[in-house]
């Protein structure tokens, strides 16, 4: 299982794994503006490879945007099939290459690459690779999906209950990366950790029920990602924040991590975040050590 940073690791893990797929390529879109990416997918299925794409039915502002990205990858020589408009939004961020599974937090936009804080999951678990797999052949043929693995994260149908368990199994610790949090049942369940004596830090916004939590503004770069790190040994990244619409009201996909190296790795780029929205006494508060661990991760 490997961590894609944002933006520190740019295009190259998308586009390495596109050129060196031998049959198949499933990718699902919500916002698409990469050049080189494009390219890609229209030289794998020159040299025969299966490429199918599924593309949101809406997104905001972005309705003409996405219908000539359809007819374009069309004329390329692409399967494009477009999402059911059953929800307000088809919102998830996923590739499947061959056997290895994408589960993304930005969309494959220049603005959520090189400018946004951002992260995604790299797995070649057959399971999880088949899971998504199933979500994306359902979704395209517009049929309805049956959850059969606890750790793909699929909204509506299962993100409530597994990131629900996710959170009340913390410990020590939860981080999370969120750019509002105002679902009033993961509130309760976040303050109810934090009363237990477990650390929990937001970097994003939380809803009017968020007192008590604390939350600051990510500094220096835009926030597009939805992620969590519980104990620094499991994490969970996708595109659904804890709101009740993303959570009860859209498709959503993310991914439950139980890699410690990939955690451990999360939660060094978090503590560095942190770390930027503190004044000058609030950071010399923490002691050197905690400085420099902090350095060593940026």
């Amino acid at each position: 299982m490997k961590l894609i940073i944002q933006p520190d690791d740019g295009e190259t893990p998308l586009l390495k794994a596109v050129r060196r797929a031998r049959t198949k390529i499933d990718i699902l879109i919500f916002r698409f503006d990469l050049l080189e990416l494009e390219k890609a997918l229209e030289a794998a299925v020159g040299r025969g490879v299966v490429v199918r794409a599924l593309i949101a039915h809406t997104n905001r502002g972005g309705e003409k945007r996405l219908r000539k990205l359809e007819l374009k990858m069309l004329g390329a020589g692409v399967m494009v099939a477009r999402t059911a408009d059953d929800l307000l939004r088809y919102h998830g961020k996923m590739l499947i290459a061959d056997d290895e599974l994408f589960v993304l937090g930005f969309n494959f936009t220049k603005l959520d690459i090189d400018r946004s804080r951002s992260f995604g999951i790299v797995t070649k678990e057959p399971r999880l690779v088949k899971e998504a797999t199933a979500l994306f052949d359902a979704d395209s043929t517009r049929q309805p999906y049956s959850p059969g693995h606890d750790r793909l994260v699929v909204s509506p149908e299962s993100s409530r209950r597994i990131l629900a368990a996710f959170i009340e199994g913390a410990r020590k610790q939860l981080l999370i990366y969120d750019g509002k949090i105002s679902d009033r049942g993961m509130l309760r369940l976040l303050h109810a950790r934090a009363k237990e004596g477990v650390d929990v830090r937001v970097l994003g916004k939380l809803g009017k029920a968020g007192g008590g939590i604390e939350a600051r503004k990510l500094q220096g770069m835009r926030l597009h990602v939805r992620a969590m790190i519980r104990d620094g040994s499991a994490a969970f990244v996708g595109s659904q924040s804890l709101r009740k619409l993303e959570l009860d009201g859209r498709r959503e996909v993310g991914v439950i991590v139980s890699a410690p190296a990939v955690a451990g790795r999360m939660q060094e780029v978090f503590e560095a975040d942190w770390l930027r929205t503190l004044s000058k006494s609030e950071a010399a508060k923490l002691g050197p050590e905690h400085a420099r661990s902090v350095k060593a991760a940026e």
